[in-house]
């Protein structure tokens, strides 16, 4: 366990998370908000974890890590950070299982994540990308902190998505 919550905690993802990743990437908001990443069967989803979380968990120490409830351990969603070569910070992401989302799991493990940002790992700034349509996460931003810094084109894509800035007061 990385850092604990009132109702949450977050810890690294193992490959045994392969059958809540398929759940999770082929998720309605996932495929919606993110899109289909083509992790289909735990193959698919070993092969995620393996090039995804793990591998920036060596490469940077810090990444997307598995959310859970304290009462019952339960995987029900995805936070935490990744430094995307077209960002000028770490970005913060977030997703969960459709039955966990508007319960304020999302709001809270981000809290989690940028004291984990501020406190372990002494990031000064983060951004965070979203669907300009996706107005649950752009709310959720705000209420977090983030303020608008325009939009962004991820390279070898058609997107064009908005970009937040948070800075980060370190204790």
């Amino acid at each position: 366990m990385l850092i604990s919550g009132e109702n949450l905690f977050l810890r690294e993802f193992s490959l045994s998370d392969a059958s809540f990743i398929v759940d999770l990437l082929n998720s309605p908001g996932w495929l919606k908000f993110i899109g289909d990443r083509n992790v289909h069967s735990i193959e698919d989803a070993i092969n995620y974890l393996q090039n995804g979380p793990l591998k920036t968990y060596s490469d940077s120490g810090f990444g997307f890590w598995c959310v859970c409830l304290n009462t019952t351990r339960e995987p029900v969603g995805m936070c935490g950070f990744i430094q995307r070569d077209y960002l000028p910070a770490p970005d913060l992401g977030f997703a969960f299982l459709t039955p966990y989302i508007s319960k304020g799991f999302g709001y809270e493990s981000a809290q989690l994540s940028i004291q984990l940002a501020k406190g372990k790992f002494k990031i000064s700034n983060l951004v965070a990308i979203t669907d300009p349509l996706n107005t649950r996460s752009i709310k959720l931003l705000n209420r977090l902190g983030f303020v608008d810094a325009g939009n962004v084109d991820p390279p070898n894509t058609k997107e064009n998505l908005l970009l937040m800035k948070m800075e980060l007061a370190n204790d």
